[in-house]
Formats: structure tokens, C-alpha cells, sequence
């Protein structure tokens, strides 16, 4: 491919997404641009396109989801990859139908992220090998329009996340806010918004359901 390629890497977490774009600069034939505010996006996609977009899945304002499909509205060529630390496998169908190109966790070595954006250009799918052995066992029927508006319904924040990662792992109201410094009643308030996104009225429950909906990080869900 000739001449520079053009990559928007949108990402809340400032420190993820200019570590990934110091890897996809040290490449001779990259250049990189972040976002960390991901409502900001029409914005920069007035201003100009890019040849890769490397999406995290789950963002405050608007998820990978949504946003896959407000960057094919402004450029439908666009090769959208999904790059994140959480499981996938619930999301698989309902990212497939949005049109992306492909998954890359964020775990991945750099040659690893490299040959994901240049696979991707070729138009060849990019699919980590335990999302692929996992599809086995997905039910490929489609998703029921509930089921959709549901998924669209959960966006949780990064401390939402963060929060319900530590609650995974048996941690009281106490030690998460000891472990993530902060107040408890900043916990106990962040807990209430999950529950309230979940549709849910207790720990046990919202477990459930963000398992359901693969809203755990990899080591939460390998705890157990």
C-alpha cells in the first residue's frame, strides 16, 4: 500500500490510547490520531477520513456499537476493528451486523496489532483464535429486536466497569473503594447505576446479566 496509513484509535482511557498509538507510530508507513471522547466523533469525521478505525467497545457516552455505525453513516468503506479487554463472544452477531472488520484485544502484542490493521486493508477477517473456538458453541440465530434494544441499553462507564470487575471478585463496598480509591458512598452510587442499567436488584442478579452480556473482563469471568 502506498503512502501513509490513516488511523483513528477512539478510546476513554487517554493512557490506552496513546500507548497504542506510540505502537502504530513506530511503524514507517502509520500515523495515528486519538479520541477519548467518543461523542465527539462527527466532528472529526467532517474534518477528514482514515483508512482504520480502532474502536474500544465500551465507552461512556456512546459504545463501539453505536459508534461502528455512525462512522459506515459518514464513510461506508470504513474498516472498523473492535479493540478491547472484554469478552466478546456475547456481542459477536450484533458487531458483525453493525459492520465490523474485525477484533483485536488490547492484551495483544504489537506485531499482533500491526498484522490485525494490515489484514484488515486486505479485507481479510481478524478474529483472536479463542473468540473463534468459542463461536462454536454461539447460538447463530438472530438477535429478537428486545435482545438489541437491550445490548444498545447497557453502556457502562469506565468506573462502572472497574466497580463491577471488583464485585465479580467477591470484593464489600469497603475494599472496592479502598482498591480504587474512592468513597464508599461513590461505590455504593456507581453500584445503584449499574443495577438500574442491568434492570437488576441485587449483586447476584447483575453478575448474571453481565455475563449474559459480556460486560466482565476476561480475568473476572476466569475467577470463579
Amino acid at each position: 500500500m502506498m503512502g501513509l496509513i490513516n488511523i483513528l484509535i477512539v478510546d476513554d482511557h487517554p493512557a490506552v490510547g496513546e500507548g497504542t498509538r506510540a505502537i502504530i507510530e513506530s511503524e514507517y508507513d502509520m500515523t495515528a490520531d486519538v479520541l477519548t471522547e467518543s461523542d465527539k466523533i462527527t466532528g472529526v469525521l467532517k474534518n477528514g477520513k482514515y483508512e482504520v478505525y480502532l474502536i474500544d467497545l465500551y465507552m461512556p457516552r456512546i459504545n463501539g456499537i453505536e459508534l461502528t455505525k455512525v462512522i459506515l453513516q459518514y464513510d461506508p468503506e470504513a474498516v472498523i476493528l473492535i479493540y478491547t479487554g472484554f469478552d466478546l463472544i456475547s456481542h459477536y452477531n450484533l458487531l458483525i451486523e453493525a459492520g465490523v472488520s474485525g477484533f483485536i484485544s488490547k492484551t495483544a502484542t504489537k506485531e499482533q496489532l500491526i498484522t490485525a490493521i494490515k489484514c484488515s486493508l486486505r479485507e481479510e477477517a481478524v478474529i483472536p483464535l479463542q473468540l473463534l473456538k468459542q463461536l462454536r458453541r454461539v447460538d447463530t440465530r438472530p438477535l429478537t429486536y428486545e435482545e438489541q434494544r437491550n445490548l444498545g441499553d447497557i453502556i457502562l462507564s469506565s468506573k462502572e466497569q472497574e466497580i463491577l470487575d471488583r464485585v465479580s471478585k467477591g470484593l464489600t463496598n469497603k475494599a472496592i473503594a479502598i482498591e480504587l480509591s474512592m468513597s464508599q458512598r461513590t461505590v455504593e452510587y456507581n453500584l445503584t447505576k449499574i443495577f438500574s442499567k442491568l434492570g437488576v436488584g441485587s449483586r447476584t442478579e447483575a453478575l448474571i446479566k453481565a455475563r449474559e452480556f459480556g460486560l466482565l473482563s476476561k480475568n473476572s469471568v476466569n475467577h470463579e
